[in-house]
């Protein structure tokens, strides 16, 4: 065992003597030691709980002939962060959760991993960390919270909480219609309820078949949840030893176009591309941004939740099937999934979802009444972003997916928040939010609050928004983000002016200012990247070794 390198032999008295302290006795040292990478926090409602999943685990995983070693990692509150400068903290977080899986990993040389995580950027840096350390590893999520829902019956979420703010600001809602939203939008633990970031890339790891079957959909706070961290927890005892489950051996280029096959089939957000361009990295099967729309261009929109569908919410899918039931229906699409795929539990993805029924078809709907033949996710390309944007088309309306409007500037997200308030923002407008990419930010906030605002003021249908920062996964509208290159290493989107002519174009996956290329030249002469100190320390080191959005936004470490 490669545990073996902290317990064994004599000169590992030392070594021995400390792990004693910790509990241990002479038998435990002949059992896999197994790290549970626990992401607890109490501010958070998808981790507030963890604690006590942790405490399942580490039962299990004794009783399963297993020594448990719990440790924690830090979070971030998406949601709470969003629309001040705490959001600037939430992407650079993903890193610390990736060194700190490492860090701990490998000084003390654990056998096998469990992770338990829940929320947006806490998967994804939990799975980069794991794949560095390249270990038998299993995950399983806090998993997502209940709808919530208005004295009439009306199903809302944490969306709707924003949008409302847009609302209230019109005149639309009264102070008590939006209290009632306040109270009742998230009305218990778990990752928020629609097919946002968090939901999204739980229901990944489901696809890439590094979690167990139902860990995208099954409720937090259930005893279906919490039988499904006992199976988690045991599944990771009887694989430390097999190295057919090293996490790189799952996490392959196959299990990776599954992901997002699935991410495409249900309409995931649009920060999953930022995240498994950082992930495949790590698995050393690289993605790139037209290899994901090759993949889109292929796989059927055949479900749509919140915020796409306000009406429908995790709990929805998965009493419909869950990813299997949507892996089984994209799979009849010949050759889309790789069935071939080995998973966690020992299955391939193939005997994975050969049983696998749709209960209820208009909620995971077969090919031929599919939402759209295409992927509800696209990459867009042109002079705006030369090198790729995303846009979730699972949440645009059809008038919106061709729209040309006058450019509006701003220069951050702030700024934008303040004219959109102000009433600067009219129909027509193409909305430009900049120096808000991971290096310009530094940290590539989440534009939730204008995009809600521009929803909640009625203007969804007449203004769209460009930006080289990124979306909450519960956004929709015409909004395109990650546009690279961003406007603080000298992208295009740093040079638009106030009424330039900016199109997208999604049918055509097109993004383009209509200003010539000798016209951008001119503006380009002379111009001057702004810069932003962020007053710390961290953010400036983030800024200055993060890459753009097309490349994950990983760290470089060529200068290091």
């Amino acid at each position: 065992m490669r545990s073996d390198r902290i317990k064994k032999g004599f000169e590992r008295a030392p070594h021995r003597s400390l792990l004693r302290a910790t509990g241990l006795n002479d038998g435990d040292f002949e059992k896999p030691f197994i790290g549970i990478a626990n992401s607890h926090i109490d501010i958070i409602p998808g981790h507030y709980y963890l604690q006590e999943y942790g405490r399942i685990a580490k039962d299990e995983i004794r009783k399963a002939g297993g020594v448990p070693f719990e440790f924690n990692t830090i979070g971030v509150d998406d949601g709470i962060a969003m629309g001040h400068e705490g959001m600037r903290y939430s992407l650079p977080s993903r890193e610390l959760i990736a060194d700190s899986i490492e860090t701990v990993m490998n000084a003390h040389q654990l056998d096998a991993l469990v992770c338990i995580p829940n929320c947006d950027k806490i998967v994804p840096g939990m799975l980069m960390g794991a794949l560095r350390v390249n270990v038998p590893t299993v995950f399983v999520s806090g998993g997502p919270m209940k709808a919530g829902h208005l004295h009439d019956g009306t199903p809302i979420d944490l969306n709707t909480a924003f949008e409302a703010v847009g609302k209230r600001a019109q005149g639309q809602l009264t102070d008590a219609e939006l209290y009632e939203i306040e109270c009742q939008a998230c009305p218990s633990g778990g990752s928020c309820s629609g097919m946002f970031t968090a939901n999204s890339m739980n229901v990944l790891c489901e696809a890439m078949g590094v979690a167990l079957p139902g860990n995208g959909t099954v409720l937090a706070l259930t005893p279906e949840r919490e039988a499904l961290v006992r199976r988690a927890a045991r599944r990771a005892v009887e694989i430390a030893a097999d190295e057919r489950f090293k996490l790189r051996n799952l996490v392959n280029r196959d299990a990776i176009h599954n992901a997002m096959v699935v991410d495409m089939a249900m309409g995931g957000s649009s920060n999953t591309v930022l995240h498994m361009l950082a992930i495949s990295r790590e698995a050393g099967a690289p993605l790139s941004l037209r290899d994901i729309e090759e993949i889109a261009g292929k796989v059927a929109h055949i479900a749509k939740i919140a915020p796409s569908l306000a009406t429908v919410h995790m709990e929805d899918i998965h009493r419909a099937g869950g990813v299997p039931a949507v892996l089984r229906e994209a799979a009849r699409r010949g050759g889309i999934v790789r069935e071939d795929a080995l998973t966690v539990t020992g299955e391939t993805v193939g005997e994975r979802i050969r049983d696998a029924r749709t209960a209820d078809p208009e909620l995971i709907r077969p090919l031929e009444n599919a939402y759209s033949p295409v992927g509800g996710l696209a990459v867009l390309f042109g002079n705006l972003a030369a090198e790729g944007a995303v846009v979730k088309t699972a949440g645009i309306q059809p008038s919106m997916r061709k729209f040309t409007g006058d450019a509006i500037c701003f220069d951050s997200q702030d700024e934008a928040i303040a004219g959109i308030m102000g009433g600067k923002v009219k129909p027509g407008h193409f909305v430009v939010i900049r120096y808000e990419g991971p290096k310009g930010g530094p940290g590539m906030q989440e534009m939730l609050s204008p995009t809600s605002l521009i929803m909640g003021m009625g203007l969804g249908e007449s203004v769209a928004l460009v930006t080289d920062g990124r979306f909450s996964g519960a956004t929709r509208g015409a909004c395109v983000g990650h546009v690279s290159p961003e406007a603080a290493e000298g992208g295009v989107i740093g040079l638009v002016k106030d009424g330039d002519r900016i199109t997208i174009d999604v049918a055509a996956r097109a993004l383009t200012v209509d200003v010539s290329d000798a016209e951008l030249a001119r503006r380009r002469e002379g111009f001057r990247p702004k810069r932003r100190d962020p007053g710390s320390s961290w953010l400036r080191r983030y800024a200055h070794l993060v890459t753009n959005a097309s490349n994950g936004a990983v760290l470089r470490s060529t200068d290091l």
